[in-house]
């Protein structure tokens, strides 16, 4: 049996701290600015790096990686703490990919430790045709990110697999007149519907009741750009992707945990009140800058052959120190850590 230390963190434009991939893997010049932020390639990677050495993590699934797993590679290299090994899976034409790292300097991983499952040429993440809004008319959908899917081998213990998903955001952050956008914010929600129904269908159901894989214990987890409830254009289309993701009530025993929602206490999980979890935190341009925070960043987890096997889910808002990760590495990532314990058996 092992105990490892599992993260989700979506580090928020990792592409921008390397150079051109017309060269190789190489960080960008210490001072010259980042793309997508006022802060210094060497202020985001050495605010990014503080936070993995204090939470010294066995195993990080990355979202919003870099282009190449090289670059991913290089900034592991790098980071002050452990060896470490780096995988990512990339996708045509994308500057966010979705990566792992797993740190293989303290005798919990066997060699190798990780085997990825190549999903660019997996049929069950093609562009596929689904009706989301139940009109009769299929609409052709299609991954602008591939899902990571690895296998894990820890030295004690069974081996578990970790699908990584990076789903379509909902986010709009430009003017447009209400019926545009309206307009807009529908079709993006049924983008993120259909992209979780595909997986739900076509990849965790066969996963569950398959018998090669059955067996097999299934993280899935990412930045799914959805949380529980419906919102107004939810209610339209009578489906959530988060809880499309999870599974229907009507199949129990193959519907998938959420880490953070049994780390709520008894009363909130009765309640269904999830306003203590929320993974990012960000301005709102259509209201006011208001500060908005969304619960987006979600590890489920197969409830069988493992009982209890993902624990301890945390959302990692402050550092072990007490200090507020936003203050003390503020040029790190818009979206919070999230840990859980894995036991494998």
């Amino acid at each position: 049996m092992s105990n490892l230390k599992f993260v989700l963190w979506n580090m928020e434009w990792m592409n921008d701290l390397f150079a051109k991939d017309d060269r190789s893997a190489q960080f960008l010049p210490d001072g010259e600015k980042t793309t997508h932020s006022s802060a210094t390639a060497k202020q985001r990677r050495d605010d990014l790096s503080g936070v993995l050495r204090e939470l010294d993590p066995d195993l990080v699934v990355i979202v919003e990686g870099p282009s190449r797993q090289e670059e991913l590679q290089l900034f592991f290299d790098n980071i002050g703490q452990g060896k470490w090994i780096a995988d990512l899976q990339p996708s045509p034409g994308q500057t966010q990919n979705i990566g792992i790292a797993v740190r293989v300097d303290t005798g919990k991983f066997k060699n190798p430790a990780l085997q990825r499952i190549e999903t660019k040429d997996d049929f069950r993440f093609n562009p596929f045709l689904l009706d989301t809004d139940n009109d009769e008319i299929k609409e052709q959908h299609r991954f602008e990110r591939r899902p990571l899917y690895v296998e894990i081998i820890p030295e004690h213990g069974a081996p578990f697999r970790v699908l990584g998903l990076h789903l379509k955001s909902k986010g709009l952050f430009d003017a447009y007149e209400w019926s545009k956008w309206w307009e807009m914010a529908d079709a993006n929600r049924k983008k993120i519907l259909g992209q979780a129904t595909h997986i739900h269908d076509k990849f965790i159901m066969p996963y569950l009741t398959d018998k090669e894989t059955k067996n097999l214990p299934l993280i899935v987890c990412g930045d799914i750009n959805d949380g529980p409830g419906l919102d107004a254009c939810e209610k339209r289309l009578h489906g959530s992707g988060i809880e499309r993701l999870m599974g229907t009530i009507w199949q129990p025993e193959q519907c998938l945990g959420n880490a953070l929602f049994d780390a709520l206490k008894p009363k909130e999980q009765k309640a269904l009140d999830f306003s203590s979890i929320y993974t990012t935190r960000y301005k709102d341009p259509i209201f006011n800058n208001i500060y908005q925070k969304d619960w987006i960043d979600h590890i489920l987890y197969s409830k069988s052959p493992l009982k209890n096997w993902v624990r301890n889910a945390k959302i990692n808002r402050n550092m072990p120190d007490g200090k507020s990760i936003s203050e003390k590495y503020k040029h790190s990532s818009d979206h919070y850590p999230v840990s859980v314990e894995v036991v494998t058996g």
